[in-house]
């Protein structure tokens, strides 16, 4: 098969995959960490994805990457992606484990007798960082955004209010948050070889 025609038979494969699953290219694109032009030019048949992009996109849409560059009959009948973990729930749920367990511990102690209430801002930051971590694995590049500038500003804050327990002001903690929060934005905004810096499933 010429490098022409396998172009076409991928792009025209993509593109009923994605709409199989009434995915947008955004869609798509955000999925693989890659962004919607790259898509478009993939279905437009300008190039061929490589060899992950072409794995990933096999296991979204429940085939095999065979099933990806070869050529099928219209009256085939397309797979469909596989049932996955409901990732609402499963985040959810370790949310909330983890504020059960810091709820657990600030009671026992106040009940011994030392009331510590930065146990809960500890559960924040334990919190962000595993909703970057899930969000990484599985969620979008946008609420990554999000959840990386939250993770700064809670850490800052965290640090700040373990001075001003012991009675220390540095208020000046605070104003790190916007040379970081600074260097995120940018950050999001690096593309390599057609994927961004810091999106979902980044390798």
């Amino acid at each position: 098969m010429q490098d022409t025609e396998l172009k076409e038979v991928v792009a025209k494969n993509i593109t009923a995959l994605r709409n199989q699953n009434k995915m947008t290219q955004l869609d798509l694109g955000n999925a693989i960490s890659y962004s919607d032009k790259a898509v478009s030019k993939w279905e437009r048949g300008e190039s061929l994805p490589d060899a992950y992009v072409l794995l990933r996109m096999s296991e979204i849409f429940g085939c095999t990457v065979d099933y990806l560059l070869r050529p099928h009959d219209q009256s085939e009948k397309l797979p469909k992606a596989k049932h996955k973990i409901n990732h609402i729930s499963v985040t959810l749920i370790t949310l909330l484990g983890i504020w059960t367990v810091i709820a657990l511990v600030f009671i026992i102690m106040h009940l011994a007798g030392f009331t510590y209430p930065l146990m809960f801002q500890y559960a924040l930051v334990v919190s962000m960082i595993v909703l970057t971590v899930f969000n990484s694995l599985w969620g979008k590049r946008s609420y990554g955004l999000i959840v990386i500038s939250t993770l700064v500003w809670s850490i800052l804050m965290t640090v700040y209010l373990i001075f001003l327990w012991i009675g220390k002001n540095y208020w000046e903690l605070i104003l790190l948050g916007v040379p970081c929060q600074l260097i995120v934005l940018l950050c999001f905004f690096i593309k390599r070889r057609g994927k961004y810096l810091f999106s979902s499933n980044f390798k």
